[in-house]
């Protein structure tokens, strides 16, 4: 099983950034998949979800409207685009697999806002 993100980066506040997930090993169609990112010096924060159908998606509030999360069942891959980003956006990003208590993690992504 891998999950490898990519696309993560520098960027300056006001910037955009599209990530993406790529999966392997697994049923990638059957599973939820999640994006979650740590900042330095705080704990996993769960950031956008998408069903195995890819026709509902969750955020959590303080990227809502910010942040889109997609998949490609074909592909087996899901991506978040972050769009007008903020230094409070600097962290690790994770991609995640999850089927019922089953979870897939991948290495992470780092992306920095700064100017």
């Amino acid at each position: 099983v891998q999950l490898v993100e990519s696309g993560g980066g520098m960027v300056q506040p006001g910037g955009s950034l599209r990530l993406s997930c790529a999966g392997s090993g697994f049923n990638f169609p059957n599973y939820d998949m999640s994006w979650v990112r740590q900042a330095p010096g705080k704990g996993p924060e769960w950031v956008a979800r998408i069903n195995n159908g890819g026709d509902r998606t969750y955020y959590t509030d303080s990227v809502r409207g910010q942040f889109t999360i997609s998949r490609d069942n074909v592909k087996n891959a899901v991506y978040l685009q972050m769009n007008s980003l903020k230094p409070e956006d600097t962290a690790v990003y994770y991609c995640n697999a999850a089927l019922v208590q089953i979870h897939y993690w991948g290495q992470g992504t780092q992306v920095t806002v700064s100017s």
